[in-house]
């Protein structure tokens, strides 16, 4: 079974953008001017540890994930 993980975007975003910059293939700003996570669960393990090092860059400590 292929490891997945799959990504989500609190109410704390700050719209930095800092996510997008470091993993586009999983986050994006939309039109409200925060971030907001693909809805697919990931399983190219190199956008999942670009997830996690986004996850661990945000100034707001926006991102949450499960496995």
């Amino acid at each position: 079974e292929a490891d997945y993980m799959k990504f989500f975007v609190n109410d704390s975003c700050i719209g930095c953008g800092v996510c997008e910059g470091m993993c586009p293939e999983v986050f994006k700003m939309n039109e409200e001017g925060v971030a907001e996570a693909i809805e697919e669960e990931i399983t190219n393990e190199q956008f999942i540890d670009n997830g996690i090092l986004a996850q661990e860059e945000c100034p707001a400590n926006a991102i949450e994930s499960e496995k």
